[in-house]
């Protein structure tokens, strides 16, 4: 056999064991599948998945079948969609974290939380599953950047930065 062709097949078999590693170790996570926002091909959206975090709250990030999301974990704890129709005016609970206002758009108990950005358009949201024990304190700082990408253009209030009662109007004293 010839220096040629022993090269030849030691070249082969190395790809067959690559190529068979590859589709080995990407049978163990598997895409995971999710719905496109209505916006999601807004060119916002792309320079915030572009810069999206390799992991989240120690959590890797894996691959997802649609434009403009992302997924972290296996099984997954954190989801993210960019494009969906922002919100207005709410009396919904409101943070900054980082510089994005988020808006908790589910009930603050409930097993999987769902935040939204405010005053970004397009809007961002990100689901956080709490029985995989990730906080929100933990995945929230890490999109920062990513949504810092989109302008803000208003800022929510949280209401205990709203006053509920009525500025006292001054009373004109009589002058002499």
């Amino acid at each position: 056999m010839s220096t040629r062709h022993r090269a030849q097949r030691r070249t082969s078999a190395v790809l067959t064991i690559v190529l068979g590693a590859g589709i080995a170790l990407a049978g163990c996570t598997p895409i995971v599948s999710l719905q496109p926002a209505a916006d999601a091909n807004d060119p916002g959206c792309a320079e915030v998945s572009v810069r999206l975090p390799d992991s989240v709250a120690g959590k890797a990030e894996r691959q997802t079948d649609a434009q403009a999301t992302g997924a972290w974990g296996d099984p997954t704890s954190v989801l993210l969609r960019c494009g969906v129709p922002p919100i207005g005016p709410t009396t919904k609970p409101c943070v900054s974290v980082n510089g994005v206002d988020w808006v908790l758009m589910t009930d603050p108990d409930a097993k999987t939380i769902v935040y939204q950005t405010f005053g970004r358009t397009p809007a961002t949201e990100v689901v956080i599953d709490h029985v995989s024990g990730v906080s929100d304190s933990a995945v929230l700082p890490e999109f920062a950047s990513a949504i810092q990408t989109i302008t803000q253009t208003s800022k929510c209030l949280s209401t205990l930065d709203t006053s509920l009662t009525p500025t006292p109007t001054p009373t004109p004293t009589p002058t002499p």
